[in-house]
Formats: C-alpha cells, sequence, structure tokens
C-alpha cells in the first residue's frame, strides 16, 4: 500500500456522513489534483501558448488586411491544406487564429482529459489502489466524479487562458473558442469515462478513446476536403467539426456550442450509469484470455503482447499523415507563394533549401517531434507494469531486470524507426516524387526521438517517481518545435532541443556528426537508466 492510498483511505474513514455516493469526492479530488501537480500544467501552459502566440505569428506572416484576403480566397481552392487545418471563416487575426491552431487546442485538450480520467479511474482500480480507498467511507461514484472534476478544472483553466490572452481580438470569439476547446476536452473525458467501465485495462481504455479522437479527426477531414464551408455530413459527425462550426471570431454560432454540452452531460449520464452497475475491478467486457506458452516464453514476447496494438495505431497514423503531408506539399507551396514571412519561418523549420524541400523537411520535423511521443509512452510502459504488479511474477522468474526491460525498450526504439520508416513512405506516395530523399529526411529525425526516449529510460531508472516528467520533456521539445520557429526564438534557445541539431533534409547537406553524437547521447542515457533500474527497488 503507497502512502498516498493509506493517507486518502484514512482521511476517507474519518469521514463522517455525506452522501454515500458521493462520500469522500472533496479529499478525491484534492489528491488527483496534488498527484497531477506538473502534468496538468504543462499541458494546459503548452496548449494555451500555442493559442496565444498565434495571433502575433499570423500578424507578421499577413500584416494587411488585403493579404489576410488573399489567403482566405486560396483556402477556399486549397482540399489539401482545408483537410489539414479546416476551412476559413473570416479574415481577422482572431478567425484566422481560431482557423489556425483551434482544432489542435481541442485535440490537445482531448488528450489531456482522457489521459486525467483513465488515470484515476481504471489506472487506480487497476494498481488496487482504488480498492484500499474504496475501505474507507468513498461512494460508490467518488472516484469517476474526482477525475471527471480534475478534468474539468484543467480545461476551465485553460479555457481562462485563451479568453484573457485573445479578449483584446474580441470578447465574444474569445469566449467561443474558449469554451469550444474547453467542451471538447470535456466531451472525451466523459467518453473516456464510458471506456474506462467498459474495459479491463487502463491502457485499452486510453488506446480506445484516442482511436476515437484519431476517427474524429479524420472525418472532419474527409469533410472540410470536400466543402470549404464546414457544412459537409461528414464534418458534423465529428465532435471536431463542432468545434471548428462554433465559428469563433466569425459570427459565433453559440448553438454549436450546445451540441458539445449536450453530447458531453448525455456520455456524463451514461458512465454513471455504469458506474453504479460495475463491482470494483471488474468491467463490462470481459478480458480475452491468452495464451501462456507458444509465442509469449520470452520477455520480448511478453512486451510485444502488451505494446503491439500500440505500434500498430501509431503505424497507421503516421502513414496516414505522410500521405495527407506528401500531398499538400504543392498546394502549400502554392499557399506562401510571394509572402517572404511565412518563406521565412518555413526556411527556419525546413532549412535554406527552395521551398518545396523546406516545407517537406519542415513537415517531416513535425513527424518526428510527434515521434517523441510515442516512445515516451512506450518507454513509460515499464512504469506501468512495475506500478501494477504485473512486472513483479516476471522477475520471479528467470527473467533478469535487463532483459524484461529490453524487451520493452526494442519496441519502444524499435517502434520509433518503424513508424517514421511508415511515415517517409507514405510521404512519397502522397507526393509522388523524391522517394529516396523524403525516406532519409524521415530516418535522420530518430536520433533527436531516442534522445527523447532515452531521457525517459533515465528517469524511469533513477527517479521512477518523477518518470512522468519525461512528457514534460517531449512536451517542451514539441513546443519549440512547433512555435520556436514561428515567434523567432533564437537559434541558441531552439538548439536546446535535440532536434535543432539535425541536418535538414531533403535539399540541405547531411552531416554525421551531430547524428552520431545523439546516437551516443540516447545510448548513454538508456544505459545510466538501466544501470539505475538495476539498483533500486520496485516501485
Amino acid at each position: 500500500m503507497t502512502a498516498t492510498a493509506e493517507t486518502a483511505a484514512g482521511a476517507f474513514a474519518a469521514r463522517p456522513g455525506g452522501s454515500r455516493q458521493l462520500a469522500g469526492t472533496g479529499t478525491l479530488l484534492r489528491f488527483a489534483l496534488r498527484r497531477d501537480r506538473v502534468v496538468i500544467p504543462v499541458w494546459v501552459a503548452v496548449n494555451a501558448l500555442m493559442v496565444l502566440s498565434m495571433p502575433g505569428t499570423i500578424k507578421g506572416l499577413y500584416g494587411t488586411a488585403a493579404e489576410r484576403a488573399d489567403l482566405m480566397r486560396q483556402m477556399e481552392t486549397n482540399a489539401s491544406l482545408r483537410a489539414l487545418v479546416g476551412p476559413v471563416f473570416d479574415d481577422s487575426l482572431g478567425a484566422l487564429t481560431a482557423w489556425r491552431v483551434g482544432l489542435y487546442a481541442g485535440a490537445l485538450a482531448a488528450v489531456m482529459s482522457l489521459l486525467i480520467v483513465v488515470r484515476h479511474t481504471r489506472d487506480e482500480e487497476e494498481s488496487g489502489r482504488q480498492e484500499v480507498v474504496a475501505s474507507g467511507m468513498v461512494g460508490r461514484r467518488a472516484p469517476l466524479t474526482a477525475a471527471l472534476l480534475a478534468a474539468a478544472v484543467a480545461n476551465a483553466v485553460l479555457a481562462l487562458l485563451v479568453f484573457a490572452g485573445l479578449a483584446g481580438q474580441g470578447t465574444a470569439g474569445a469566449l467561443a473558442l474558449g469554451l469550444g476547446i474547453a467542451g471538447v476536452g470535456m466531451l472525451f473525458a466523459t467518453m473516456a469515462a464510458i471506456v474506462a467501465q467498459l474495459t479491463e485495462s487502463a491502457r485499452l481504455a486510453r488506446g480506445l478513446t484516442a482511436a476515437v479522437l484519431g476517427g474524429a479527426f479524420v472525418l472532419r477531414a474527409a469533410g472540410d476536403s470536400a466543402t470549404d464551408d464546414g457544412s459537409s455530413v461528414l464534418t458534423w459527425v465529428s465532435p471536431l467539426g463542432w468545434l471548428e462550426n462554433v465559428r469563433a471570431f466569425a459570427d459565433e454560432r453559440w448553438w454549436a456550442l450546445l451540441l458539445i454540452a449536450g453530447a458531453t452531460v448525455a456520455q456524463g449520464a451514461v458512465a454513471y450509469g455504469l458506474a453504479g452497475r460495475r463491482d470494483l475491478g471488474m468491467s463490462f467486457l470481459p478480458t480475452r484470455p491468452g495464451p501462456a506458452a507458444g509465442r509469449l516464453r520470452t520477455a520480448g514476447a511478453l512486451a510485444w503482447r502488451l505494446q503491439r496494438g500500440s505500434v500498430l495505431g501509431w503505424s497507421i497514423g503516421f502513414f496516414a499523415a505522410g500521405v495527407v503531408y506528401g500531398g499538400m506539399t504543392e498546394g502549400a507551396a502554392d499557399l506562401v507563394g510571394d509572402n517572404e514571412q511565412a518563406r521565412e519561418i518555413i526556411e527556419r523549420m525546413g532549412g535554406q533549401a527552395g521551398l518545396t524541400d523546406a516545407f517537406v523537411s519542415a513537415m517531416v520535423g513535425m513527424l518526428g517531434l510527434i515521434a517523441a511521443l510515442y516512445v515516451v509512452a512506450s518507454v513509460l510502459r515499464l512504469g506501468g507494469e512495475e506500478t501494477s504488479g504485473r512486472a513483479e511474477p516476471v522477475l520471479a522468474g528467470a527473467v533478469g531486470r535487463l532483459r524484461w526491460a529490453a524487451g520493452h525498450l526494442v519496441i519502444a526504439f524499435g517502434g520509433a524507426a518503424l513508424i517514421m520508416l511508415l511515415a517517409g513512405l507514405g510521404f512519397a506516395a502522397g507526393y509522388g516524387q523524391d522517394f529516396g530523399a523524403i525516406l532519409g529526411a524521415c530516418l535522420v529525425q530518430l536520433p533527436a526521438v531516442w534522445v527523447i526516449g532515452g531521457a525517459a529510460v533515465l528517469l524511469h531508472g533513477l527517479l521512477p517517481r518523477a518518470a512522468v516528467a519525461a512528457w514534460a520533456v517531449a512536451g517542451a521539445v514539441l513546443l519549440l518545435g512547433w512555435v520556436g520557429p514561428a515567434l523567432d526564438v533564437p537559434q541558441t534557445v531552439l538548439d536546446v532541443s535535440p532536434f535543432g541539431h539535425l541536418p535538414k533534409l531533403p535539399g540541405g547537406e547531411m552531416n554525421w556528426s551531430p547524428v552520431l553524437v545523439l546516437v551516443l547521447i540516447a545510448g548513454a542515457l538508456v544505459g545510466a537508466g538501466l544501470v539505475g533500474l538495476r539498483r533500486r527497488d520496485l516501485t
């Protein structure tokens, strides 16, 4: 029993009376916020900074009303870019901000929310901590309520920051965008609450909810590529399409927010109903038993069995993203046209080669930044196996710690290579040319991705309770790579990220020295982490 669980159980046991169903909710909420005191602020800060930095960036790129109107006209005929970021509804700075980052801010809020809810519901049950807490005076629906309230707090702070930061562009539009982003976050929080009741695995709950989010993005992209005003049936099927059709800063459609709110309330009611009919630790969809021998005779085979669904999902997503980015390459070059500011940003991200090569390099770099999230999630699966108690029986046999960890690390680092390879194949298929150059540009991202993975291994090996900070590292690198060039951040700051030292391919000169140095750094981090794992006690 952890000290946190013992303290929580003692607090609940001493708590007199209260609603039977919700008893202990306040205390559980305080514990949830305390446990996420680093993760939630990082998620909120990264998302808010991405949104609030955009008006200045757009003003620098399209400083005159004529340039913004021309951008709007070009977007009406560019189906590829509409699929990526949605249609433009007005040429004001606020409307262009909502167009450029609104969908991605909503998606990030959704990911943050589903992770919070699953962590404080199914994760707690899977680890056994919830059983300890439930032995006190805790209502049946208190854990679910506390998890949803924690997600609500995070989304409310995000909405407040977006509103305060964009109010200068228009109070109504800032309020609509902030509420829309937070609303999408809470919609996926309640969806995760339902999935957590249906499945017996936190990993599966996160994966299924994330798959729904990915499907929502694909539906929205398909709808927006077909129409230039967000009116497609496919767009309206997607919750992200509802956020788009709020039309912040462009004659706001407040009733679209009611769709998000209604779906959130309905899903919340279903989740509460399921929570009242389910025993602790059980699920409505039983787990299918797997073989105890054959393919699972080795630690590596077990690691593959546990992570194969994640690898498959990321592989499909990266291949599809590569096809989309490849298909929009020519259109992006036409969109930039003679805009020198836009050209400079793309060149800062992708190098000083021709505009098309610079755009390809910038998009490949973005895929590399996202691949860093995969490698962190895969490495931290080691911590999940420890805290859930599943690692202990494996290590009780003739399996050493290094051999056990190696199985998961091969999936993490090898999986990163696989998804970047598939991204390159998809990009080349969508673009239709320069196959070898694009494939090389994707694979050259791997040393930087592996450095982020090495940092996660180091944290897990030496400071397992602080291993979640690996997400903060990946988030900071993602923020530098995404927002830094647009804000003209000094190169010395960009060089803090390992991605800042990679050759800018295609079009740039291949320099092997930084690539080899990054590989050595990644190896040193992994080695130090494994030494720490071998010496410490299991968590």
